[in-house]
Order: structure tokens, then C-alpha cells, then sequence
């Protein structure tokens, strides 16, 4: 099991009870995990869990999953090299790499990156109509309906798209 997975399977219980814990005001939140990465950047390993609730995520939420997730990598103990452990929010402008992130999507603007140019273009934005194994398809049209597939093996990150 790779390193993301098993750290995965280690932040579940932890918020899946953060999820049954009412917060100042009495109110109970759903916690997600949204992704865990394990990166080297540098000389340094990352570790990152990013995590997300309702309404947005606290830097007390992500103190205190990061305290809990920290006592069970200890006791754990399966990663052999000294890392940094990050507990944070995926962000405004996150990657959509699951299911739900796609399902939260729809019908939404999002932004397309591809590795190569298709039909000249590596970059594509549009309100995210549908996708499947293969492709990801985007309402492009600005006045009427003007949809694209852009097969997935050829998308390097599709994110929310937000105009600033």
C-alpha cells in the first residue's frame, strides 16, 4: 500500500469523529478528506493531508486533525524517511482528482491544462457538463452551447475556475 493510501486510511477515523464533534457554537460539521500527497520537494519530504468542511476549513480544524494524524503516524510508524507533516485546505482553486470533486463541479466553470496543444490550445476553460473513464467534457460556448471531450490522459490538472 503506498504511503498516501495508508495515510489516507489513518486520517479516516479522525474525521469521521471530528464529524460527530459540535464546534463553539454547538454545530456538528462534515469533514472531507480531499486528497493526501507524499512529495519531495528539495532535500524535504512532504507529507500533506488537505482537508475541507462545510463553510470552510479553520486553522484550528487543520491544528487539531494534524495533532491526532501525527499520534497515529508515530504509533504506525511506516514511513522510513524524516518528513513534514502539512495539514491544510485544498484552497479555492483546487485540483478535481476524485469523483465528489467532479460531482461538486458540475455545471461549473472550471479550468483545463493539457499536456500537449488540442486543436492549438493547452488550455481550456468552460462549465464542467460531464465525464466518464475517458474524457472530460466542457461547455465552452460563451452565447450558445459549444461542448468539447478532452480525453482524460491528456488533461494535466482540471481545477475550479474562478475570475479574479
Amino acid at each position: 500500500m503506498k504511503i498516501e493510501e495508508r495515510t489516507e486510511e489513518l486520517l479516516k477515523p479522525i474525521i469521521e469523529t471530528m464529524n460527530t464533534v459540535p464546534d463553539e457554537e454547538g454545530n456538528c460539521h462534515v469533514y472531507e478528506i480531499v486528497d493526501v500527497e507524499y512529495v519531495k520537494e528539495g532535500s524535504d519530504w512532504y507529507l500533506r493531508a488537505y482537508v475541507d468542511k462545510e463553510g470552510g476549513i479553520k486553522i484550528n480544524d487543520c491544528e487539531a486533525i494534524s495533532r491526532a494524524l501525527e499520534t497515529e503516524l508515530d504509533k504506525a510508524d511506516f514511513i522510513a524517511e524524516a518528513y513534514i507533516l502539512e495539514v491544510s485546505s485544498p484552497g479555492l482553486t483546487r485540483a478535481l482528482k476524485k469523483e465528489r470533486d467532479y460531482e461538486r463541479n458540475k455545471d461549473k466553470p472550471v479550468e483545463v491544462h493539457t499536456y500537449k496543444p488540442i486543436d492549438k490550445c493547452k488550455e481550456f476553460i468552460g462549465d464542467l457538463k460531464g465525464w466518464n473513464e475517458e474524457n472530460v467534457i466542457l461547455d465552452v460556448g460563451e452565447k450558445e452551447e459549444e461542448l468539447i471531450e478532452i480525453p482524460k490522459k491528456s488533461i494535466s490538472v482540471i481545477k475550479q475556475y474562478f475570475e479574479w
